[in-house]
């Protein structure tokens, strides 16, 4: 079986999979409604455990934007066990996110950054997508930042 485009890319960038994430209270990782597939947020971890702070307070944008990076990993792996080969992926529609911070701190769009850049490297010009970028207060289990994701397969 020949390796995906996609999958190519993600070897070539140094990124494996890692198993998607069950969802912590009364909802799915993802659905599929005809063309769009609909990904419920995936908050930061790191080590396997919630990436816990606060942008502004007690980290900087460089590690937010590592936090979002590693987010949007998560976020692929969830779409690859949702529609199977990630070269079904025509086009990331939609990226929404979170990032628990200071009311003082406004690089939120440059934290979400992480996962736009590495969204443009593994999927091209499909990666190109429109976005929103919030702070909040909180998020849940103390994440730093959160993201959801809307895609259109083939």
């Amino acid at each position: 079986m020949s390796q995906s485009l996609i999958e190519a890319r993600l070897q070539t960038l140094g990124i494996q999979l890692p198993p998607v994430s069950a969802p912590a209270a009364a909802y799915v990782m993802a659905v599929q409604s005809g063309a769009l597939v609909f990904l419920s947020g995936h908050i930061a971890r790191r080590a396997g455990q919630p990436w816990v702070g606060k942008l502004g307070k007690d980290m900087n944008t460089e590690t937010g934007k590592a936090a979002a990076r590693g987010v949007a990993i998560d976020l692929i792996a969830t779409l690859k066990a949702q529609v199977g080969s990630l070269d079904r992926v025509k086009r990331i529609v939609k990226v929404m996110g979170l990032v628990n911070s200071t009311e003082t701190f406004t690089d939120q769009h440059l934290v979400i950054n992480g996962c736009s850049e590495l969204l443009f490297e593994v999927f091209a010009q499909a990666g190109q997508h429109a976005r929103s970028a919030f702070g909040v207060s909180q998020i849940p289990l103390g994440a730093c930042v959160e993201i959801e994701l809307i895609a259109e397969i083939e």
